[in-house]
């Protein structure tokens, strides 16, 4: 039986200015949980200094977490969702399209 998707995915080669600041990656992943049709429950971002972010969004499926480092145009990605997996494909999609790397690896897990 498999009760979620678990997507861990490394993006390479991100234009920095996508994931330098809070504001840029906070909007970024508020329109990938909306465009997937999940459901936040609540995030909290953290801006370091002079850049990079990681953020963490629950939502009612699970979870949502990613890190950035602009110095190495570098995005690490956590998506985890239970109930319909194609909303973890989605999401995943819609992350590939926003952040725009120009390669990436991702392992898939089945849950449960």
């Amino acid at each position: 039986m498999i009760v979620g998707k678990h997507i861990i995915a490394e993006l390479y080669g991100v234009p920095k200015e996508l994931i330098s600041y809070e504001s840029t990656v906070r909007e970024i992943v508020e329109s990938v949980i909306e465009g997937a049709e999940l459901t936040k429950v609540s995030s909290h971002y953290k801006q370091f200094e002079p850049f990079g972010v990681t953020g963490i969004v629950l939502i009612s499926e699970s979870h949502i977490s990613l890190h950035t480092w602009p110095e190495y145009e570098l995005v690490n990605l956590d998506i985890f969702t239970c109930g319909d997996t194609r909303k973890a494909d989605k999401a995943f999609e819609l992350f590939l399209k926003k952040f725009k790397p120009k390669s990436f690896r991702h392992f898939v897990l089945d849950r449960g």
